[in-house]
């Protein structure tokens, strides 16, 4: 039986595949709801560490589906269009807001409108050789509606972020990589590879601490330096007395590798 969204959990690692190859895996509303129910259980799992998102096949996400702007067309308002972001689209924003566990992006192909967006929204992208990426929504004559605004300009500077969006311009991996919309390039067919590798080592990592760290940048993001300091020194002191550190310094002192426990 067909399915939209594929999951797998294996070694402490879910791996969410949008499934929709032929439509390049743009998205309908009933395929972001299961990726929004994937990506939930996912956060909410005491055995998953970390979150892998993919696209199956030549693209990443094409964004929506075109069916969906048709269906725009053919009735209701501002209001009812408001609703369908809010109610369906923003529930992966949301999610990811709220988690620390670290979420990477494995960009096998294009990405474009909301399926570059939902990807910024990763903690880290990797990028295939031949992967091509652009902001769109002006070709539609429509602004970003997936959380674009808020996660472009985090990613490339807000002047680059003004180009990549009034131009709708494609760009390819390593003019992404100059940018810094992707963390790095690799050859297509080492892709996965080099994704789940790094998967790995985070998932067997010291969780509290790799945890602790994406709530200490997020928190720090915005804000004065005192603050920042402070907030780091009390998370600091609390992962000093854990019992991760105390196995790195044991497994450092006796030359071998660490067995964290993420407490």
């Amino acid at each position: 039986m067909y399915q939209p969204i594929l999951f797998a959990v294996n070694q402490r690692i879910a791996t969410i595949t949008l499934n929709r190859p032929d439509k390049l895996n743009a998205f309908t509303i009933e395929m972001v709801d299961l990726w929004a129910d994937r990506l939930e259980e996912s956060i909410a799992r005491d055995d998953v560490h970390v979150i892998v998102v993919t696209g199956a096949g030549r693209a990443f996400c094409a964004g929506g589906d075109i069916s969906l702007l048709m269906q725009a067309r053919s009735g209701g308002g501002a209001v009812e269009r408001r609703a369908e972001l809010a109610e369906h689209v923003h529930r992966i924003p949301r999610a990811l807001a709220l988690t620390d566990k670290p979420v990477i992006a494995a960009m096998n192909g294009a990405a474009t409108g909301a399926g570059l967006d939902l990807a910024l929204m990763a903690d880290i992208r990797f990028a295939a050789a031949s992967a091509r990426f652009a902001e769109t929504y002006v070709r539609l004559a429509l602004t970003p509606g997936a959380g674009g605004a808020y996660f472009l300009q985090r990613r490339v500077g807000i002047a680059k972020a003004f180009e990549l969006f009034w131009s709708g311009d494609f760009i390819d991996a390593a003019e992404a990589e100059r940018i810094g919309l992707v963390n790095r390039v690799v050859p297509d067919a080492e892709l996965m590879a080099h994704t789940m590798k790094f998967a790995e080592r985070l998932a067997s990592g010291p969780t509290l601490a790799i945890r602790a760290t994406k709530r200490l940048l997020r928190e720090t993001a915005e804000g004065d330096v005192l603050a920042a300091l402070n907030l780091s020194s009390t998370t600091y002191g609390m992962l000093a007395t854990s019992a991760d550190h105390a196995e790195a310094i044991d497994a450092f002192l006796a030359k071998r590798e660490p067995k964290f426990s993420g407490c």
